[in-house]
């Protein structure tokens, strides 16, 4: 291993750390994935609201989607029309984050006129601000997302037997996993029910019960955005960036040919210290905080 390997392997955990907190940030926005359920009940249980509802499928098929699809086009610009790497990333991510544009304005107009029933509006200003926000952070997931997979497959020392796109694809699956187990948590229980207390659970007669005023007004996606550039976005990032970098730092230490049991054997033991910490810091938060108690009312504003 040398100088130059070690600093992509490090080029690779920051790009994931960005992608990561970009990924969460931009679910949040939308109302995807594991909250989702909860901003699409409200208007049927007689609380209509601003919030954007866009998930057409869970986070990770639908950032395997454009992750996917900015890393094949830019493969195609790099082999078919030899343009620069950087120029053809760019114009990836643009095309994946277009694809992002489509799907959720046609889920948001789609799902909010379905609930005229319920009162529920369509809000043209929640779409004029609020997806090129979704976009945007779509475009930077996709970007790094694809920058990641150019350089398992045209710059590391033992190149990736898969292509950009199926690389794409597989980190793309994960980013999205780890966005909706990690960071969504920090925005479904705590943002959307800040009025209960926190840990006390959520009865399901309580569902569809979400909060819909902000501390200026009433509560949109922007929002919960803020609140979620606290916490759940860092966190989704450290945890993917993490992954990225330990993932390929055993494999460039160790030759994945000649020294494939030690590599292995290394990532086993990064998941027994990462499962020692983690039961760690919840049995630690739950003797500091724990147990918690059900509650059953509001918390006074």
């Amino acid at each position: 291993m040398d100088a130059f390997s070690m600093g992509l392997i490090a080029a690779m955990g920051a790009l994931a750390t960005v992608a990561g907190a970009s990924e969460d940030i931009e679910s949040d926005i939308g109302s995807q994935s594991n909250p989702n359920s909860q901003v699409q009940l409200a208007a049927q249980v007689g609380n209509p609201h601003r919030i954007y509802n866009k998930a057409i499928s869970g986070e990770p098929p639908a950032n395997a989607l454009w992750c996917a699809t900015a890393a094949m086009v830019a493969y195609t610009l790099i082999t078919a029309y030899q343009m620069p790497a950087l120029l053809s990333l760019v114009a990836g991510a643009s095309v994946a984050a277009l694809f992002n544009g489509v799907f959720s304005m046609s889920a948001y107009f789609g799902r909010n006129s379905s609930q005229k029933r319920f009162n529920q509006w369509v809000y043209l200003d929640i779409v004029r601000y609020t997806t090129p926000s979704i976009m945007a952070h779509a475009w930077i997931t996709s970007f790094c997302i694809a920058t990641i997979s150019y350089i398992m497959v045209y710059m590391l020392p033992t190149p990736h037997p898969f292509p950009m796109a199926i690389i794409a694809l597989i980190w793309g699956l994960a980013v999205g996993a780890i966005g909706s187990s990690v960071g969504d948590i920090h925005y479904g229980g705590e943002r959307e029910f800040q009025n209960r207390q926190f840990g006390c659970g959520l009865n399901t007669m309580l569902s569809g019960q979400i909060v819909r005023k902000a501390e200026a007004g009433l509560r949109n996606s922007i929002d919960n955005a803020w609140f979620c550039t606290k916490f759940g976005g860092p966190a989704t990032g450290m945890g993917f960036g993490l992954t990225v970098f330990l993932d390929n730092w055993r494999t460039t230490v160790f030759d994945p040919i000649t020294q494939a049991s030690y590599a292995i054997a290394m990532g086993i033991f990064f998941i027994i210290v990462m499962v020692s910490y983690n039961y760690y810091i919840e049995k630690s938060a739950r003797r500091k905080y724990g147990p918690y108690p059900e509650y059953k009312g509001d918390i006074a504003a």
